[in-house]
């Protein structure tokens, strides 16, 4: 089994080897068929698009991988003319939806540490037609963006993969505007057993790494956010969770049959959650 690193950049550094290598697969975290994930290519325009609060977007970008676990533009207030930052933005389906959105007027932003995702994502905008799309090479830990310079925050299924989190949620707050507003869709668990918890793949598959609901809420508020909320949950089932996961681990090159063991303490445990608040004016 390999485990997961012990070292912050390590961690980092593997998650990141990790999404090189699925990136021309169109899998990677939340990649199943049918988990309530958002899957690569056509799997967006089917029953995991839906589970995930997409629509005709999906259609749409069907050409554009995403890995994510939810929509966090679904239903946001988000305005022509606006600034949207994406933390882990991918190959940069989450960052087409927002440029439609904010316009040409507007301007959005993603953020990831992955250079094959970044050169993915810049051809997905160049392809759109998307001139105000601006990716940019870094951590989210310590994101290469102004202090209160954008309108909205959103994250995909890419913050339970931070060794740090604690620092993603200050830096939340200090790249929004007094006012500005966050929406993130990300996986959260109940307590996992200690082999899931240290299996590396199974942390790439945005599983071992998630934090508890109650966490995540209490992470953003001491960071001085407010009103902060859960809006939306889905709860997987033992069959979801297989395939979340399994899929990934066949990614990863590990026989998937490793969680036949744990599948039973897992049922539901794993859900993915769309949280949203804002930065106090």
């Amino acid at each position: 089994m390999t485990t997961v690193a012990k070292t912050n950049d390590e961690v980092r550094s593997q998650v990141s080897d990790a999404y090189a290598a699925v990136i021309t697969k169109g899998r990677g975290c939340c990649g199943g068929s049918d988990s309530g994930c958002g899957g690569g290519g056509d799997a967006l325009a089917g029953v995991a698009a839906k589970l995930s609060g997409y629509g005709e977007e999906a259609k749409e970008h069907a050409e554009v991988s995403s890995f994510g676990c939810g929509n966090p533009l679904a239903f946001a207030g988000v305005e022509p003319g606006q600034t949207v930052l994406d933390l882990g933005s991918g190959a940069g389906f989450d960052l087409l939806i927002a440029a439609k959105k904010v316009g040409p007027e507007g301007k959005v932003i993603g953020v990831d540490m992955t250079d094959e995702m970044i050169e993915a994502a810049r051809k997905n905008a160049a392809r759109a037609g998307y001139d105000q799309v601006e990716i940019k090479k870094g951590i989210i830990e310590e994101m290469p963006v102004e202090d209160a310079s954008v309108d909205w925050v959103i994250s995909n299924c890419v913050i339970n993969l931070s060794p740090e989190k604690d620092r993603v949620f200050s830096e939340v707050h200090r790249v929004l505007r007094p006012g500005g507003r966050f929406s993130i869709s990300d996986i959260v668990t109940e307590e996992l057993p200690k082999e899931i918890r240290e299996h590396a793949a199974a942390y790439a598959a945005c599983v071992a790494g998630a934090i508890s609901e109650e966490a995540y809420v209490a992470g953003l508020q001491e960071a001085g956010l407010v009103d902060v909320e859960v809006t939306e949950r889905l709860v997987y089932s033992v069959e979801q969770i297989k395939d979340l996961v399994g899929s990934d681990l066949e990614s990863f090159g590990i026989d998937p049959s490793v969680l036949d063991g744990y599948l039973g303490q897992l049922d539901g445990k794993v859900w993915s959650a769309k949280l949203t608040g804002r930065r106090p004016v």
